[in-house]
């Protein structure tokens, strides 16, 4: 189809970027905050409302050794992680909210066991598993970088 009138064409290329806009302001990219713990240093996406919680990071093939995924709880409480469509091989420690590890769990792909905070904690940082240890981190280690996390929301 030819279109002869150069107005339309441009209206239907004005009408085709404000789609293209709009269809990426509907998927927004997730939060990341950098975050040091031990020795190393993670990029951490931020999962801070009910829905980031509860997909966390499943279905995802692999993920880089200096990535994580940071969970904002609104309020101090105790709660527990599974690995349910989750591919990767994770490790969780649990924070409280004054930024210190309260213990560190170990996680295996595609099984729904409850892996749960020792006290009430307020985060729970996701890692490669492994890295707390190859870095250091260990119950009662800070985790320094949480004041740049958007607060928690129910």
């Amino acid at each position: 189809m030819k279109l002869a009138n150069p107005f339309v064409r441009v209206v239907l290329v004005m009408w085709g970027v404000m789609a293209l806009v709009a269809s990426a302001a509907a998927t927004p990219l997730p939060v990341v905050i950098r975050l040091t713990a031990g020795s190393g240093t993670l990029d951490a996406e931020v999962a801070s409302n009910k829905a980031e919680r509860s997909l966390g990071l499943m279905n995802r093939a692999d993920m880089p050794e200096s990535r994580g995924m940071l969970f904002v709880y609104p309020a101090p409480a105790y709660f527990c992680m599974w690995m349910k469509n989750t591919k990767i091989p994770l490790s969780v420690a649990f924070i409280d909210a004054q930024g210190q590890v309260i213990n560190i769990e170990d996680m295996a792909p595609q099984t729904e066991t409850n892996h749960c905070t020792a006290r009430n904690a307020t985060y729970a940082l996701e890692a490669n598993r492994g890295w707390f240890a190859r870095h250091g981190v260990s119950a009662g280690s800070p985790i320094i970088g949480l004041e740049k996390a958007p607060a928690g929301a129910y």
